[in-house]
């Protein structure tokens, strides 16, 4: 497992587009999420250690905001011929195991990963109204403990974003396994 960080993005940054394939059999682009206030978009896959220990906390922070106008949406960029677990079968099977409550997607050409100049798993990038980044960091101070987390750093943005407060440009870069990129 090669650690890797998420790349710095200029504050205000578009989002870019995509179109991508749901494990609900949907197609999903930026438009299917056009009536939320906030957009987190997650570069997730199922083998990473750093996302499995994130998963639980991603569906109950979409719980927690999603009648407040958050949508999250993962995304799943992995080279699933290298890494078989990260293959579409698997995304749907990990997402029932997780209660999965946000669409997964699958972007097999990693077009949109590279678009979104994302790096590792998970990589997580929250957009204002107008799509523009607001925050990218990490979800809290502790991925390994749950009970020792000090800083809930995700939560508090959103909140912030929700309430239509500033975020604070003090963000710690998300860290987890390296984009399995295909050669």
């Amino acid at each position: 497992m090669a650690l890797a960080y998420s790349e710095s993005i200029p504050f205000g940054e578009k989002a870019p587009d995509f179109n991508l394939s749901g494990i609900d059999g949907r197609a999903y682009s930026l438009a299917s999420f056009k009536d939320a206030k906030v957009l987190v978009v997650i570069f997730m896959c199922n083998h990473c250690p750093y996302v499995q220990a994130a998963w639980d906390r991603l569906v109950a922070l979409q719980s927690k905001y999603e009648d407040k106008g958050v949508q999250f949406v993962g995304i799943n960029s992995n080279d699933s011929e290298s890494y078989p677990e990260d293959s579409f079968a698997k995304m749907k099977e990990y997402a029932a195991e997780k209660n999965h409550n946000f669409p997964y997607l699958e972007d097999s050409t990693q077009e949109v990963a590279k678009a979104y100049k994302a790096t590792c798993t998970p990589d997580i990038f929250a957009y204002d109204e107008g799509r523009g980044l607001a925050y990218h960091g990490r979800i809290n101070d502790n991925w390994q403990e749950p009970e020792n987390v000090t800083r809930h750093e995700l939560d508090e943005a959103l909140a912030a974003m929700v309430e239509g407060r500033e975020v604070s440009k003090k963000q710690n870069p998300s860290m987890g396994c390296s984009i399995k990129w295909k050669k």
